[in-house]
């Protein structure tokens, strides 16, 4: 029963790190390596302290609060605290995550499908979506077994291939510390605390389910030990790969731009050759869909047990989940982020950093305040954003 516990454990982080690393993770590391150069130690440890620590928060703050992201919220108040989650939900939903997920894998992937259309891949894309998630009961089975080894499989394989055939560094201009201060800012664009927080309520309340935890009567610690093991082996996983990934931009990013979307895709392919770039491919797809599931089931249990009070039930939620976000994934998302990424990325996620921190502050130490600090933090953001 101990070695199932452990295996549970072991699967469940791969299944943490998979929803964590998305199609956005591919291109953040390497950005960060061809801007550093030969001072990818300071840039990798910026990057580190918001990409990874800053998740790492969401995780023990849902261990802390048993799952439950509701009451996580509602300690600014019902009415506040609801807003927030719908907010977040449609963020990370059907408004802006997950379109932006398949239109960015169709970017990526565009190399070896030229004659696939937007309409018709994000149709493809989003019906795979379905078909893993569909069975609630089998999608960290699918994760922690299925997506995640491939993924990290292929990333390993383009890591070690690149980190042996390795070439000069790409030179920079940058200074150490206004490079460490650019790459704390690059991590922190990731927005992971926003999966974190919801992922995390998935793991913890899925794991509650799990024959391990059934078998041997888990209480409550101990199922937060056991969540705690498996984000720990998910988030430090997250940082080998960041750590690799990041070096492949320093040895291989020479002429590649920065903010391209097929980044990660012409890197890989210069580092292993056209005759492997199935394995490209896949780790592409792997890092997608991962994201996809966690975040379709995500949006629909919201859908299903918020928005339709269980008069639905998850499967229906899910098609509709699924099918609104068909509408910007077919045809772009230059206008809406446009409209939303700045206010989202440094007005709402100062908010949602301040409530985690307040939150764990009040759970370990009972550290009561949470409106006051959290408005503060709205105040500050707001007025930085205007400035």
């Amino acid at each position: 029963m101990k070695k199932l516990l452990n295996a549970d454990i072991v699967s469940t982080g791969l299944a943490i790190f998979s929803m964590f690393f998305g199609a956005g993770n591919l291109l953040y590391p390497l950005q960060v390596g061809i801007i550093a150069g030969p001072h990818n130690l300071v840039g990798i440890t910026g990057f580190l302290i918001t990409a990874m620590l800053i998740p790492l928060l969401g995780l023990i703050a849902m261990i802390l609060f048993d799952g439950d992201y509701e009451e996580f919220f509602q300690r600014l108040g019902k009415i506040p605290g609801k807003a927030l989650i719908a907010a977040c939900i449609f963020i990370i939903g059907p408004v802006i995550a997950i379109p932006r997920i398949v239109t960015l894998s169709h970017t990526m992937l565009a190399p070896f499908i030229p004659t696939i259309a937007p309409f018709v891949f994000s149709l493809l894309f989003l019906g795979l979506t379905f078909l893993l998630t569909y069975k609630e009961s089998k999608i960290m089975t699918v994760l922690g077994y299925v997506i995640s080894p491939l993924l990290v499989i292929s990333l390993g394989i383009i890591i070690i291939k690149g980190l042996l055939s390795t070439q000069l560094p790409v030179p920079s201009t940058m200074e150490r510390l206004p490079l460490f201060f650019s790459s704390l800012r690059i991590g922190y664009e990731t927005l992971d605390l926003l999966g974190a927080i919801f992922f995390s309520a998935i793991v913890i309340n899925l794991l509650k389910k799990s024959p391990s935890a059934v078998e041997q009567g888990k209480n409550v610690h101990g199922l937060a030990i056991m969540g705690l093991k498996a984000g720990v082996i998910g988030v430090a996983l997250l940082g080998v790969i960041y750590l690799g990934m990041s070096y492949l931009g320093v040895f291989h990013g020479h002429g590649l731009a920065v903010k391209s979307g097929e980044l990660f895709s012409q890197l890989s392919i210069a580092i292993l050759g056209s005759q492997w770039a199935i394995i490209v491919a896949i780790a592409v797809l792997m890092a997608c869909l991962s994201t996809a599931i966690a975040l379709s089931v995500v949006t629909a249990e919201y859908f299903q047990f918020e928005i339709f009070r269980n008069k639905l039930s998850y499967v229906p939620c899910l098609l509709l989940a699924l099918a609104a976000s068909m509408p910007l994934s077919s045809f772009g998302l230059d206008k809406i982020l446009a409209l939303t990424g700045g206010p989202i990325v440094y007005i709402g996620y100062p908010v949602i950093i301040a409530l985690t921190v307040c939150n764990i502050a009040y759970k370990l130490l009972n550290f009561k305040p949470v409106k006051i600090p959290v408005l503060a933090t709205f105040i500050l953001a707001l007025i930085s954003y205007l400035w």
